[in-house]
């Protein structure tokens, strides 16, 4: 099924493009893919691996551009990349749980290729097409692109990191575990693109008008602690699906799956125990 393996469920899957790197462990239950935030990798889902494994196939792969996964060579399709994997495999339809730029990428699967899609959790996104109008978020925005036109990239990752602690607390606040590994999957990511280069991501057109056509269950399990623009576009998505429900996790921001990964798993875990009995 797979174009090669790297360790025993490291895989690699040939695109248009280049390849895409994908973990693939569980047994022959539904399949369950996890898709990372923006300059992480399919580290960042360390705690839900094992637990999801347990009952589901669990598929976590590598977006173009971040962890094992080729840099992009020609314009692409997020979401088509994981149709493409899904239908390689010969799965589908699945469960989708994407934080941040993963869930964008999740709910534009749910819309250019509806049927392979079972149910979508999401955290701290809407669609793909996102939006920013925070002080906050701009102001971090704003220290990345300063560091990288200074060629800064430690500068450029502790900016990043904010993400983390959010905007109500300081990031000495948050598990050093949790600091330490996105510090390393953002400086790994950062460092495959050293160069200048054009975005190469072709979002789908209209998605949050497109949106409301959604017919798969939504889950949004979002951080207290998170930037108002990151709840607002998950609420605008809760609100917007015909099927849509939300759930909150004290004490966290951006990353609720690794600041308190059994509170994540157990939501989780009852949103699909209610639509379909696991």
């Amino acid at each position: 099924m797979t174009d090669g393996a790297a360790t025993s469920d490291l895989h690699f899957l040939t695109v248009d493009g280049g390849r895409l790197a994908y973990r693939d462990t569980g047994g022959p239950g539904a399949p369950l893919v996890l898709l990372h935030g923006g300059f992480l990798d399919h580290r960042m889902w360390q705690h839900q691996l094992p637990y999801f494994a347990r009952e589901f196939r669990v598929l976590a792969p590598d977006a173009r551009g971040h962890g094992a996964s080729d840099n992009a060579s020609e314009p692409f399709r997020p979401a088509d990349d994981v149709a493409a994997l899904l239908r390689r495999l010969d799965l589908g339809p699945a469960v989708l749980v994407g934080v941040s730029m993963g869930g964008g990428t999740a709910v534009d699967v749910a819309l250019e290729h509806p049927e392979l899609v079972r149910a979508l959790v999401v955290t701290a996104a809407g669609t793909s097409e996102a939006v920013f109008a925070d002080p906050w978020v701009l102001g971090v925005q704003a220290e990345q692109q300063r560091a990288f036109e200074a060629g800064d990239p430690a500068a450029w990752v502790e900016a990043y990191l904010q993400f983390a602690s959010g905007p109500h607390r300081a990031l000495a606040e948050v598990d050093p575990a949790v600091v330490a590994l996105m510090r390393d999957m953002a400086a790994s990511t950062l460092a495959k693109h050293r160069e200048p280069g054009p975005d190469q991501r072709v979002l789908p057109a209209d998605s949050w008008t497109r949106a409301a056509g959604i017919k798969a269950p939504v889950l949004a399990v979002n951080g207290a602690l998170a930037s108002t623009d990151h709840l607002a576009m998950a609420d605008r998505l809760v609100r917007t699906v015909p099927d849509g429900r939300s759930a909150t996790v004290e004490g966290t921001a951006h990353y609720p799956n690794l600041e308190r990964p059994e509170e994540f798993n157990a939501l989780v875990r009852d949103f699909l125990t209610g639509i379909h009995g696991g």
